[in-house]
Protein backbone atom coordinates (compact mmCIF):
# COMPACT_ATOMS: atom_id res chain seq x y z
CA UNK A 1 0.00 0.00 0.00
CA UNK A 2 1.34 3.48 -0.72
CA UNK A 3 1.89 6.29 1.89
CA UNK A 4 -0.82 9.10 2.20
CA UNK A 5 -0.22 11.48 4.85
CA UNK A 6 -2.64 14.16 4.99
CA UNK A 7 -2.96 17.44 2.84
CA UNK A 8 -1.24 19.84 5.42
CA UNK A 9 -3.15 23.31 3.69
CA UNK A 10 -6.72 22.12 5.07
CA UNK A 11 -5.17 20.97 8.23
CA UNK A 12 -2.68 18.26 9.64
CA UNK A 13 -4.38 15.15 9.79
CA UNK A 14 -7.71 16.48 9.60
CA UNK A 15 -10.30 15.06 6.62
CA UNK A 16 -11.65 17.53 4.62
CA UNK A 17 -15.21 16.28 3.14
CA UNK A 18 -15.28 18.84 0.53
CA UNK A 19 -12.19 17.57 -1.20
CA UNK A 20 -12.28 14.03 0.49
CA UNK A 21 -12.86 12.31 -3.15
CA UNK A 22 -12.96 8.34 -3.14
CA UNK A 23 -12.52 6.54 -6.37
CA UNK A 24 -14.15 2.84 -6.75
CA UNK A 25 -10.99 0.47 -7.36
CA UNK A 26 -12.43 0.19 -11.16
CA UNK A 27 -11.63 3.86 -11.57
CA UNK A 28 -8.29 4.11 -11.26
CA UNK A 29 -7.31 6.22 -8.98
CA UNK A 30 -6.85 4.13 -5.74
CA UNK A 31 -3.52 3.02 -7.65
CA UNK A 32 -1.19 1.55 -5.90
CA UNK A 33 1.77 3.67 -5.83
CA UNK A 34 4.89 2.62 -8.20
CA UNK A 35 7.21 -0.45 -6.50
CA UNK A 36 10.30 1.46 -8.45
CA UNK A 37 9.80 4.20 -5.85
CA UNK A 38 13.02 4.03 -4.02
CA UNK A 39 13.07 3.14 -0.13
CA UNK A 40 14.54 6.27 0.68
CA UNK A 41 11.90 8.42 -0.58
CA UNK A 42 8.91 6.47 1.51
CA UNK A 43 11.06 7.04 4.61
CA UNK A 44 11.47 10.86 3.77
CA UNK A 45 7.67 10.41 3.31
CA UNK A 46 6.84 8.54 6.58
CA UNK A 47 9.30 10.75 8.45
CA UNK A 48 7.58 14.02 7.75
CA UNK A 49 4.22 12.82 8.02
CA UNK A 50 4.95 11.51 11.78
CA UNK A 51 6.24 15.12 12.30
CA UNK A 52 3.47 16.88 11.02
CA UNK A 53 1.08 14.14 13.33
CA UNK A 54 3.40 15.01 16.68
CA UNK A 55 2.97 18.72 15.98
CA UNK A 56 -1.31 18.24 15.08
CA UNK A 57 -1.16 15.84 18.63
CA UNK A 58 0.59 18.57 20.74
CA UNK A 59 -1.19 21.31 19.64
CA UNK A 60 -4.78 19.55 20.11
CA UNK A 61 -3.59 19.04 23.59
CA UNK A 62 -2.60 22.04 25.00
CA UNK A 63 -5.55 24.07 23.27
CA UNK A 64 -9.33 23.53 24.21
CA UNK A 65 -10.95 21.45 21.16
CA UNK A 66 -13.23 23.68 18.70
CA UNK A 67 -16.06 22.06 17.39
CA UNK A 68 -17.39 22.38 14.17
CA UNK A 69 -20.30 25.30 13.15
CA UNK A 70 -21.90 22.09 10.66
CA UNK A 71 -21.98 19.38 10.33
CA UNK A 72 -18.92 17.50 8.00
CA UNK A 73 -17.51 20.67 8.30
CA UNK A 74 -14.36 21.69 9.21
CA UNK A 75 -13.85 24.53 11.90
CA UNK A 76 -11.98 28.05 11.70
CA UNK A 77 -8.02 27.06 12.51
CA UNK A 78 -6.29 29.50 14.98
CA UNK A 79 -3.85 31.52 13.79
CA UNK A 80 -0.84 29.37 15.14
CA UNK A 81 -2.43 26.39 13.61
CA UNK A 82 -2.46 28.26 10.11
CA UNK A 83 0.55 29.22 10.52
CA UNK A 84 1.71 25.99 10.80
CA UNK A 85 -0.35 24.73 7.78
CA UNK A 86 1.53 26.83 5.55
CA UNK A 87 4.77 25.69 6.70
CA UNK A 88 3.47 22.21 6.23
CA UNK A 89 2.51 23.47 2.34
CA UNK A 90 5.92 24.57 1.83
CA UNK A 91 7.26 21.58 3.48
CA UNK A 92 5.17 19.44 1.21
CA UNK A 93 5.92 21.39 -1.97
CA UNK A 94 9.59 20.98 -1.05
CA UNK A 95 9.31 17.11 -0.76
CA UNK A 96 7.91 16.87 -4.16
CA UNK A 97 10.51 18.68 -5.69
CA UNK A 98 12.99 16.65 -3.41
CA UNK A 99 11.60 13.08 -4.17
CA UNK A 100 11.67 14.18 -7.76
CA UNK A 101 15.16 15.09 -7.93
CA UNK A 102 16.16 12.05 -5.68
CA UNK A 103 14.77 9.52 -8.06
CA UNK A 104 16.11 10.89 -10.82
CA UNK A 105 19.79 11.14 -9.98
CA UNK A 106 18.65 7.57 -8.44
CA UNK A 107 18.31 6.64 -11.62
CA UNK A 108 21.19 8.46 -13.33
CA UNK A 109 23.49 6.76 -10.56
CA UNK A 110 22.08 3.12 -11.26
CA UNK A 111 22.50 3.69 -14.99
CA UNK A 112 26.25 4.56 -14.47
CA UNK A 113 26.67 1.50 -12.05
CA UNK A 114 25.85 -1.04 -14.53
CA UNK A 115 27.71 0.53 -17.48
CA UNK A 116 30.64 0.46 -15.45
CA UNK A 117 30.28 -2.70 -13.51
CA UNK A 118 28.11 -4.63 -15.18
CA UNK A 119 28.43 -4.94 -18.48
CA UNK A 120 26.20 -7.90 -19.36
CA UNK A 121 22.92 -6.29 -16.98
CA UNK A 122 23.47 -2.95 -18.85
CA UNK A 123 23.52 -4.69 -22.15
CA UNK A 124 20.29 -6.32 -21.07
CA UNK A 125 18.36 -3.29 -19.65
CA UNK A 126 19.85 -1.69 -23.30
CA UNK A 127 17.08 -4.21 -25.33
CA UNK A 128 14.56 -3.72 -22.96
CA UNK A 129 14.90 0.25 -23.34
CA UNK A 130 14.57 -0.25 -27.03
CA UNK A 131 11.95 -2.78 -26.63
CA UNK A 132 9.78 0.05 -24.34
CA UNK A 133 10.89 2.56 -26.70
CA UNK A 134 9.15 0.27 -29.87
CA UNK A 135 6.18 -0.10 -27.45
CA UNK A 136 5.42 3.87 -27.06
CA UNK A 137 6.28 4.31 -30.73
CA UNK A 138 3.46 1.74 -31.47
CA UNK A 139 0.34 3.40 -29.62
CA UNK A 140 -1.41 6.42 -29.79
CA UNK A 141 -1.10 9.25 -28.72
CA UNK A 142 0.85 12.69 -29.37
CA UNK A 143 3.80 12.16 -31.50
CA UNK A 144 5.96 15.10 -29.59
CA UNK A 145 5.09 13.01 -26.42
CA UNK A 146 6.03 9.68 -27.95
CA UNK A 147 9.22 11.04 -29.48
CA UNK A 148 10.52 12.57 -26.18
CA UNK A 149 9.92 9.37 -24.06
CA UNK A 150 11.70 7.28 -27.11
CA UNK A 151 14.83 9.46 -26.84
CA UNK A 152 14.73 9.00 -22.87
CA UNK A 153 14.68 5.29 -23.12
CA UNK A 154 17.24 4.77 -26.19
CA UNK A 155 19.77 7.28 -24.43
CA UNK A 156 19.11 6.22 -20.43
CA UNK A 157 17.59 2.96 -20.23
CA UNK A 158 17.73 2.69 -16.84
CA UNK A 159 16.76 6.08 -16.01
CA UNK A 160 14.20 5.90 -18.83
CA UNK A 161 12.15 2.65 -17.93
CA UNK A 162 12.26 4.32 -14.22
CA UNK A 163 11.12 7.61 -14.81
CA UNK A 164 8.21 6.11 -17.66
CA UNK A 165 6.64 4.06 -15.11
CA UNK A 166 6.30 6.64 -13.02
CA UNK A 167 5.71 9.52 -14.67
CA UNK A 168 5.08 8.22 -18.61
CA UNK A 169 2.43 5.71 -18.36
CA UNK A 170 -1.39 6.34 -19.64
CA UNK A 171 -2.22 5.52 -15.96
CA UNK A 172 -1.02 9.17 -15.38
CA UNK A 173 -4.37 10.83 -16.52
CA UNK A 174 -6.21 7.66 -14.94
CA UNK A 175 -4.93 8.21 -11.52
CA UNK A 176 -7.24 11.34 -10.69
CA UNK A 177 -9.72 11.69 -8.44
CA UNK A 178 -12.74 10.67 -10.72
CA UNK A 179 -15.76 8.46 -11.10
CA UNK A 180 -17.28 7.11 -13.95
CA UNK A 181 -20.55 8.22 -14.64
CA UNK A 182 -22.93 7.97 -17.30
CA UNK A 183 -23.24 11.25 -19.18
CA UNK A 184 -25.74 13.85 -18.57
CA UNK A 185 -28.88 12.36 -20.58
CA UNK A 186 -30.34 14.39 -23.54
CA UNK A 187 -33.82 14.24 -24.47
CA UNK A 188 -34.87 12.20 -27.86
CA UNK A 189 -36.60 15.74 -28.91
CA UNK A 190 -33.17 17.95 -27.95
CA UNK A 191 -30.90 15.25 -30.27
CA UNK A 192 -33.72 15.14 -33.35
CA UNK A 193 -33.43 19.19 -33.15
CA UNK A 194 -29.69 19.19 -33.12
CA UNK A 195 -29.20 16.73 -36.08
CA UNK A 196 -32.22 18.94 -38.30
CA UNK A 197 -29.87 22.05 -36.93
CA UNK A 198 -26.79 19.88 -38.27
CA UNK A 199 -28.27 18.88 -41.77
CA UNK A 200 -29.49 23.20 -42.49
CA UNK A 201 -25.55 23.83 -41.05
CA UNK A 202 -24.10 21.88 -43.74
CA UNK A 203 -26.56 23.07 -46.48
CA UNK A 204 -25.55 26.51 -45.71
CA UNK A 205 -21.71 25.62 -45.25
CA UNK A 206 -20.95 22.14 -45.63
CA UNK A 207 -17.09 22.78 -44.23
CA UNK A 208 -18.33 24.00 -40.95
CA UNK A 209 -21.69 21.22 -41.04
CA UNK A 210 -18.66 19.04 -41.54
CA UNK A 211 -16.98 19.79 -38.24
CA UNK A 212 -20.19 20.54 -35.99
CA UNK A 213 -21.16 16.50 -36.90
CA UNK A 214 -17.60 16.02 -36.08
CA UNK A 215 -18.77 17.00 -32.21
CA UNK A 216 -22.27 15.64 -32.45
CA UNK A 217 -20.48 12.10 -32.83
CA UNK A 218 -18.98 12.41 -29.58
CA UNK A 219 -21.73 14.04 -27.53
CA UNK A 220 -21.89 17.31 -28.30
CA UNK A 221 -25.23 19.16 -29.57
CA UNK A 222 -25.93 21.52 -31.92
CA UNK A 223 -28.19 24.54 -30.45
CA UNK A 224 -29.87 27.08 -32.09
CA UNK A 225 -32.80 29.27 -30.29
CA UNK A 226 -29.52 30.79 -28.39
CA UNK A 227 -28.39 34.13 -28.40
CA UNK A 228 -25.03 35.53 -27.49
CA UNK A 229 -22.91 38.53 -25.96
CA UNK A 230 -19.25 39.18 -26.33
CA UNK A 231 -17.52 40.58 -23.90
CA UNK A 232 -13.92 42.14 -24.97
CA UNK A 233 -13.07 43.27 -21.26
CA UNK A 234 -12.71 41.55 -18.28
CA UNK A 235 -13.87 44.53 -16.63
CA UNK A 236 -17.30 44.61 -18.48
CA UNK A 237 -17.63 40.70 -18.09
CA UNK A 238 -17.64 40.76 -14.41
CA UNK A 239 -20.40 43.63 -14.40
CA UNK A 240 -22.26 41.17 -16.57
CA UNK A 241 -22.03 38.34 -14.45
CA UNK A 242 -22.42 39.82 -11.07
CA UNK A 243 -25.56 41.33 -12.24
CA UNK A 244 -27.40 38.22 -13.31
CA UNK A 245 -25.76 36.58 -10.39
CA UNK A 246 -27.83 39.15 -8.43
CA UNK A 247 -31.21 37.99 -10.11
CA UNK A 248 -30.47 34.54 -9.92
CA UNK A 249 -33.90 32.65 -8.58
CA UNK A 250 -32.69 28.74 -8.91
CA UNK A 251 -29.05 27.99 -9.01
CA UNK A 252 -25.57 29.39 -9.96
CA UNK A 253 -23.29 26.70 -11.15
CA UNK A 254 -18.93 27.90 -11.10
CA UNK A 255 -16.31 26.12 -12.27
CA UNK A 256 -13.18 28.11 -12.56
CA UNK A 257 -9.64 27.44 -12.52
CA UNK A 258 -8.37 30.35 -10.50
CA UNK A 259 -10.82 31.68 -7.98
CA UNK A 260 -8.05 34.92 -5.73
CA UNK A 261 -9.33 36.35 -3.04
CA UNK A 262 -9.66 40.84 -3.28
CA UNK A 263 -11.97 43.11 -4.50
CA UNK A 264 -14.03 40.94 -7.20
CA UNK A 265 -14.39 38.31 -5.31
CA UNK A 266 -15.72 40.16 -2.41
CA UNK A 267 -18.23 41.55 -4.53
CA UNK A 268 -19.10 38.15 -5.85
CA UNK A 269 -18.94 36.16 -2.51
CA UNK A 270 -21.42 38.89 -0.90
CA UNK A 271 -24.08 38.50 -3.81
CA UNK A 272 -23.30 34.24 -3.45
CA UNK A 273 -24.11 34.30 0.30
CA UNK A 274 -27.38 36.42 0.07
CA UNK A 275 -28.58 34.24 -2.76
CA UNK A 276 -27.85 31.35 -0.96
CA UNK A 277 -29.64 32.38 2.52
CA UNK A 278 -32.49 33.44 -0.47
CA UNK A 279 -32.48 29.92 -1.31
CA UNK A 280 -30.49 29.27 -4.39
CA UNK A 281 -28.97 26.82 -5.13
CA UNK A 282 -25.06 27.51 -5.23
CA UNK A 283 -21.94 24.83 -6.19
CA UNK A 284 -18.82 26.01 -6.99
CA UNK A 285 -15.74 24.18 -8.15
CA UNK A 286 -12.26 25.10 -8.50
CA UNK A 287 -8.53 23.61 -9.41
CA UNK A 288 -6.70 23.35 -6.51
CA UNK A 289 -3.59 24.12 -8.26
CA UNK A 290 -4.34 27.50 -9.52
CA UNK A 291 -5.30 28.55 -6.09
CA UNK A 292 -2.58 27.24 -4.11
CA UNK A 293 -1.64 30.65 -2.53
CA UNK A 294 -4.70 32.77 -3.95
CA UNK A 295 -7.66 31.30 -2.03
CA UNK A 296 -7.45 31.26 1.72
CA UNK A 297 -9.07 28.44 4.67
CA UNK A 298 -11.22 31.40 5.67
CA UNK A 299 -12.87 31.81 2.64
CA UNK A 300 -13.69 28.14 2.29
CA UNK A 301 -14.85 28.01 5.78
CA UNK A 302 -17.08 31.11 4.89
CA UNK A 303 -18.24 29.61 1.42
CA UNK A 304 -19.92 26.57 3.26
CA UNK A 305 -20.96 28.71 6.29
CA UNK A 306 -22.65 30.40 3.93
CA UNK A 307 -24.34 27.08 2.84
CA UNK A 308 -22.23 27.08 -0.82
CA UNK A 309 -21.24 23.68 -1.77
CA UNK A 310 -17.63 23.37 -2.90
CA UNK A 311 -15.63 20.78 -4.41
CA UNK A 312 -11.56 20.98 -5.13
CA UNK A 313 -10.08 19.73 -8.11
CA UNK A 314 -7.47 17.19 -7.89
CA UNK A 315 -5.93 18.43 -4.77
CA UNK A 316 -1.55 18.72 -5.36
CA UNK A 317 -0.48 17.34 -1.60
CA UNK A 318 -2.67 14.89 -1.31
CA UNK A 319 -0.27 12.38 -2.02
CA UNK A 320 3.10 13.81 -1.23
CA UNK A 321 4.68 10.86 -3.16
CA UNK A 322 2.88 11.70 -6.27
CA UNK A 323 3.09 14.46 -8.65
CA UNK A 324 -0.33 16.12 -9.07
CA UNK A 325 1.21 19.44 -11.23
CA UNK A 326 -1.23 17.90 -14.42
CA UNK A 327 -4.18 17.02 -15.18
CA UNK A 328 -5.82 20.46 -14.11
CA UNK A 329 -9.27 21.64 -14.59
CA UNK A 330 -8.46 24.31 -16.40
CA UNK A 331 -12.01 25.35 -17.56
CA UNK A 332 -14.16 28.43 -16.53
CA UNK A 333 -17.65 27.67 -16.55
CA UNK A 334 -20.60 30.06 -14.91
CA UNK A 335 -24.25 29.24 -15.34
CA UNK A 336 -27.55 30.39 -13.53
CA UNK A 337 -31.09 29.61 -13.82
CA UNK A 338 -30.62 27.38 -16.96
CA UNK A 339 -30.76 30.50 -18.58
CA UNK A 340 -27.08 32.34 -19.04
CA UNK A 341 -24.04 31.25 -19.78
CA UNK A 342 -20.58 32.51 -19.66
CA UNK A 343 -17.30 30.96 -21.00
CA UNK A 344 -13.98 32.26 -22.03
CA UNK A 345 -10.49 32.75 -20.48
CA UNK A 346 -11.20 35.06 -17.96
CA UNK A 347 -10.67 33.46 -14.55
CA UNK A 348 -12.48 35.32 -11.39
CA UNK A 349 -8.82 37.20 -10.34
CA UNK A 350 -8.37 40.92 -9.98
CA UNK A 351 -5.96 41.43 -12.37
CA UNK A 352 -8.13 39.89 -15.20
CA UNK A 353 -10.25 43.73 -14.84
CA UNK A 354 -7.23 45.14 -14.36
CA UNK A 355 -7.75 45.98 -10.60
CA UNK A 356 -4.28 45.27 -10.49
CA UNK A 357 -1.10 45.43 -12.88
CA UNK A 358 0.11 42.31 -13.69
CA UNK A 359 2.13 42.12 -16.82
CA UNK A 360 0.94 44.87 -18.02
CA UNK A 361 -2.87 45.51 -19.13
CA UNK A 362 -4.52 42.20 -19.38
CA UNK A 363 -6.35 41.58 -22.32
CA UNK A 364 -8.63 38.79 -22.09
CA UNK A 365 -12.01 37.86 -23.36
CA UNK A 366 -15.66 36.01 -22.96
CA UNK A 367 -18.96 35.32 -24.44
CA UNK A 368 -22.32 34.69 -22.56
CA UNK A 369 -25.16 32.60 -24.23
CA UNK A 370 -28.73 32.73 -23.37
CA UNK A 371 -31.21 29.91 -24.59
CA UNK A 372 -31.15 26.25 -25.66
CA UNK A 373 -27.68 26.24 -26.08
CA UNK A 374 -26.70 26.91 -22.02
CA UNK A 375 -27.75 23.47 -21.51
CA UNK A 376 -24.39 22.58 -23.39
CA UNK A 377 -22.43 24.34 -20.43
CA UNK A 378 -24.74 22.88 -17.31
CA UNK A 379 -24.04 19.13 -18.26
CA UNK A 380 -20.45 19.76 -18.35
CA UNK A 381 -20.63 21.14 -15.16
CA UNK A 382 -23.02 18.73 -13.50
CA UNK A 383 -20.96 16.03 -14.92
CA UNK A 384 -17.52 16.98 -13.39
CA UNK A 385 -19.78 17.49 -10.09
CA UNK A 386 -20.83 13.55 -10.60
CA UNK A 387 -17.23 12.37 -11.58
CA UNK A 388 -15.56 14.14 -8.19
CA UNK A 389 -18.09 12.02 -5.86
CA UNK A 390 -21.17 15.07 -5.70
CA UNK A 391 -24.55 14.60 -5.84
CA UNK A 392 -27.28 16.62 -7.07
CA UNK A 393 -30.88 17.02 -4.79
CA UNK A 394 -33.08 17.04 -7.67
CA UNK A 395 -33.26 15.49 -10.94
CA UNK A 396 -31.04 16.33 -14.18
CA UNK A 397 -33.91 17.63 -16.04
CA UNK A 398 -34.65 20.16 -13.09
CA UNK A 399 -31.31 22.36 -14.46
CA UNK A 400 -32.78 22.84 -17.45
CA UNK A 401 -32.78 26.16 -19.36
CA UNK A 402 -36.13 27.29 -18.57
CA UNK A 403 -36.61 29.50 -22.75
CA UNK A 404 -35.24 29.87 -25.44
CA UNK A 405 -34.24 32.52 -27.75
CA UNK A 406 -36.95 31.82 -30.39
CA UNK A 407 -35.23 35.01 -32.90
CA UNK A 408 -32.06 33.99 -32.42
CA UNK A 409 -29.42 33.71 -35.67
CA UNK A 410 -27.04 30.97 -36.43
CA UNK A 411 -26.42 27.85 -33.59
CA UNK A 412 -23.84 26.77 -31.46
CA UNK A 413 -21.65 24.22 -29.85
CA UNK A 414 -20.64 24.06 -26.45
CA UNK A 415 -17.54 21.64 -25.58
CA UNK A 416 -15.40 19.99 -23.72
CA UNK A 417 -12.29 17.87 -23.86
CA UNK A 418 -9.98 16.35 -20.99
CA UNK A 419 -7.03 13.70 -20.54
CA UNK A 420 -9.44 10.81 -20.00
CA UNK A 421 -9.99 11.37 -23.76
CA UNK A 422 -6.96 11.04 -25.14
CA UNK A 423 -5.70 10.07 -27.77
CA UNK A 424 -8.98 10.91 -29.18
CA UNK A 425 -8.46 15.18 -28.12
CA UNK A 426 -11.83 17.31 -30.09
CA UNK A 427 -10.31 20.66 -28.66
CA UNK A 428 -6.85 19.65 -30.95
CA UNK A 429 -9.11 18.38 -33.67
CA UNK A 430 -11.37 20.86 -34.07
CA UNK A 431 -8.22 23.77 -34.03
CA UNK A 432 -7.08 21.76 -36.98
CA UNK A 433 -10.27 21.58 -38.60
CA UNK A 434 -10.53 25.58 -38.38
CA UNK A 435 -7.33 25.75 -39.82
CA UNK A 436 -7.97 23.37 -42.70
CA UNK A 437 -11.42 24.81 -43.78
CA UNK A 438 -10.80 28.26 -43.79
CA UNK A 439 -10.70 29.98 -47.23
CA UNK A 440 -10.25 33.26 -46.55
CA UNK A 441 -9.18 34.92 -43.19
CA UNK A 442 -8.02 32.90 -40.20
CA UNK A 443 -7.17 35.13 -37.49
CA UNK A 444 -6.52 33.54 -33.57
CA UNK A 445 -5.15 34.77 -30.21
CA UNK A 446 -3.46 32.68 -28.17
CA UNK A 447 -1.25 33.27 -24.79
CA UNK A 448 1.00 30.38 -25.45
CA UNK A 449 1.83 28.43 -28.09
CA UNK A 450 3.77 25.22 -28.43
CA UNK A 451 1.55 23.07 -30.96
CA UNK A 452 1.93 19.49 -32.53
CA UNK A 453 4.44 19.14 -35.98
CA UNK A 454 0.58 18.41 -37.75
CA UNK A 455 -1.10 22.09 -36.29
CA UNK A 456 2.25 23.96 -37.81
CA UNK A 457 2.24 22.23 -40.86
CA UNK A 458 -1.60 23.52 -41.04
CA UNK A 459 -1.45 26.90 -40.71
CA UNK A 460 1.66 26.96 -42.86
CA UNK A 461 -0.42 25.45 -45.64
CA UNK A 462 -3.48 27.61 -45.20
CA UNK A 463 -1.23 30.50 -45.50
CA UNK A 464 0.66 28.97 -48.42
CA UNK A 465 -3.09 28.76 -49.86
CA UNK A 466 -4.11 32.58 -49.49
CA UNK A 467 -5.84 32.34 -46.52
CA UNK A 468 -5.22 35.66 -44.45
CA UNK A 469 -3.46 33.79 -41.44
CA UNK A 470 -2.92 35.96 -38.42
CA UNK A 471 -1.83 35.03 -34.95
CA UNK A 472 -1.80 37.68 -31.59
CA UNK A 473 0.47 36.94 -29.01
CA UNK A 474 1.18 38.95 -25.43
CA UNK A 475 3.54 41.63 -26.10
CA UNK A 476 4.79 41.24 -22.12
CA UNK A 477 4.90 37.40 -21.42
CA UNK A 478 3.78 36.48 -17.95
CA UNK A 479 5.65 34.40 -15.61
CA UNK A 480 6.32 31.65 -18.27
CA UNK A 481 8.94 32.61 -19.95
CA UNK A 482 10.69 29.57 -20.59
CA UNK A 483 7.03 28.68 -22.27
CA UNK A 484 7.39 32.05 -24.19
CA UNK A 485 11.15 30.95 -25.41
CA UNK A 486 9.76 27.53 -26.80
CA UNK A 487 7.24 29.54 -28.59
CA UNK A 488 9.50 31.74 -30.24
CA UNK A 489 11.02 28.21 -32.27
CA UNK A 490 7.57 28.28 -34.02
CA UNK A 491 7.76 31.40 -35.34
CA UNK A 492 10.26 31.41 -37.84
CA UNK A 493 9.01 28.47 -39.86
CA UNK A 494 5.43 30.49 -39.44
CA UNK A 495 6.80 33.72 -40.59
CA UNK A 496 8.44 31.96 -43.81
CA UNK A 497 4.99 31.05 -44.92
CA UNK A 498 3.33 33.80 -44.63
CA UNK A 499 1.72 33.79 -41.40
CA UNK A 500 1.32 36.89 -39.45
CA UNK A 501 1.97 37.24 -36.11
CA UNK A 502 1.62 40.58 -33.82
CA UNK A 503 2.27 41.17 -30.39
CA UNK A 504 -0.24 43.04 -28.40
CA UNK A 505 2.28 45.51 -26.75
CA UNK A 506 -0.45 47.55 -23.62
CA UNK A 507 0.70 44.05 -22.02
CA UNK A 508 -0.83 40.45 -21.64
CA UNK A 509 -3.35 38.83 -24.13
CA UNK A 510 -4.55 36.44 -22.83
CA UNK A 511 -7.58 35.82 -24.84
CA UNK A 512 -8.27 32.45 -26.61
CA UNK A 513 -10.41 33.22 -29.63
CA UNK A 514 -10.33 31.70 -32.99
CA UNK A 515 -11.89 33.80 -36.11
CA UNK A 516 -12.52 32.07 -39.59
CA UNK A 517 -14.33 33.85 -42.66
CA UNK A 518 -16.38 35.94 -40.53
CA UNK A 519 -18.66 32.72 -40.45
CA UNK A 520 -17.39 30.77 -37.52
CA UNK A 521 -16.24 31.45 -34.15
CA UNK A 522 -14.36 29.71 -31.27
CA UNK A 523 -14.08 31.25 -27.58
CA UNK A 524 -12.90 29.21 -24.13
CA UNK A 525 -10.93 28.21 -22.18
CA UNK A 526 -7.97 26.42 -24.62
CA UNK A 527 -4.23 27.42 -25.41
CA UNK A 528 -2.61 26.71 -28.56
CA UNK A 529 -0.15 24.38 -26.49
CA UNK A 530 0.41 20.72 -25.45
CA UNK A 531 -0.98 21.07 -22.10
CA UNK A 532 -4.59 22.25 -23.48
CA UNK A 533 -4.62 19.75 -26.18
CA UNK A 534 -3.52 17.06 -24.21
CA UNK A 535 -3.41 17.62 -20.33
CA UNK A 536 -6.00 19.77 -18.93
CA UNK A 537 -9.88 19.97 -19.05
CA UNK A 538 -11.12 22.69 -21.46
CA UNK A 539 -13.96 24.03 -22.48
CA UNK A 540 -15.72 26.46 -25.45
CA UNK A 541 -18.51 27.02 -27.61
CA UNK A 542 -18.19 27.48 -31.30
CA UNK A 543 -20.28 30.11 -32.58
CA UNK A 544 -21.85 29.45 -36.40
CA UNK A 545 -22.85 32.31 -38.46
CA UNK A 546 -23.91 34.70 -35.39
CA UNK A 547 -24.09 37.91 -35.18
CA UNK A 548 -21.32 37.70 -32.12
CA UNK A 549 -18.77 36.64 -34.42
CA UNK A 550 -18.69 40.15 -36.25
CA UNK A 551 -17.85 41.40 -32.91
CA UNK A 552 -15.09 39.19 -32.23
CA UNK A 553 -13.49 40.15 -35.61
CA UNK A 554 -14.19 44.10 -34.56
CA UNK A 555 -12.34 43.20 -31.51
CA UNK A 556 -9.67 41.57 -33.18
CA UNK A 557 -9.04 44.79 -34.89
CA UNK A 558 -8.68 46.82 -32.21
CA UNK A 559 -6.17 44.39 -30.58
CA UNK A 560 -4.08 44.36 -34.19
CA UNK A 561 -4.25 48.62 -33.88
CA UNK A 562 -2.62 48.28 -30.43
CA UNK A 563 -0.01 45.84 -31.99
CA UNK A 564 3.31 45.75 -33.29
CA UNK A 565 4.09 42.76 -35.49
CA UNK A 566 6.55 40.20 -35.56
CA UNK A 567 8.96 39.83 -37.82
CA UNK A 568 11.39 37.39 -39.49
CA UNK A 569 14.16 39.94 -38.68
CA UNK A 570 13.10 39.82 -34.94
CA UNK A 571 13.21 36.52 -34.55
CA UNK A 572 16.77 36.56 -36.35
CA UNK A 573 17.37 38.98 -33.68
CA UNK A 574 17.65 36.75 -31.32
CA UNK A 575 20.73 36.16 -29.26
CA UNK A 576 22.59 33.15 -29.71
CA UNK A 577 21.98 31.99 -25.50
CA UNK A 578 18.04 32.55 -26.35
CA UNK A 579 18.33 30.03 -28.90
CA UNK A 580 19.91 27.49 -27.37
CA UNK A 581 18.09 28.03 -23.93
CA UNK A 582 15.06 28.07 -26.37
CA UNK A 583 15.85 24.70 -28.23
CA UNK A 584 16.91 23.07 -25.13
CA UNK A 585 13.63 23.84 -23.48
CA UNK A 586 11.32 22.59 -26.59
CA UNK A 587 12.46 19.15 -25.63
CA UNK A 588 10.44 19.14 -22.55
CA UNK A 589 7.98 21.29 -24.17
CA UNK A 590 5.43 18.92 -23.42
CA UNK A 591 5.80 19.75 -19.75
CA UNK A 592 6.10 23.03 -19.55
Amino acid sequence: MYFTPSRCRYGVGQRVHYTSIRQNPQGGEERRASRISSNFNIWVLKTAASFCIMKRSIAENASEEVKPVHKNIPHIPPVEERIERKISAFTSISMCALTVIIQIATSLLISILLAEYSSFVYALLLIAGAALAIRVYQRPGSPTYKLVWMCLLLAMPVSGMILFCLWGGTHQAKQLSLRKVPPIPCGESQRMSSEIDLGRLRRQSPAWGRLAAYLEKRGFLLYRNTDAVYFKEGADFFEDLIAHLEKAEIYIFLEYYILAEGKLWDRIFAVLKERAAAGVEVRITFDDFGNLTRFSDETLQALQNAGIEVKVFNPVHRYVNRIYFNYRDHRKIAVIDGQFAYTGGINIADEYANLIVRFGHWKDTAVRIEGAGVWGFATQFMQMWKMMGGSFHNEDDYYRPRHEAETAQGWCQPFTDGPLNNPDNPIEEIYLQLISSAQKMLYLTTPYYAVEESMQKALCIAADAGVDVRLFIPGVPDHHKFTYMVAETYWGELLSHGVKIYKYTPGFLHAKSVMADREVALVGSTNMDYRTFQLHYECGVLLYHMPVVEELLEDLDGILAESAPYTMEDWNRRSWFRKMCASIFKLGAIWL
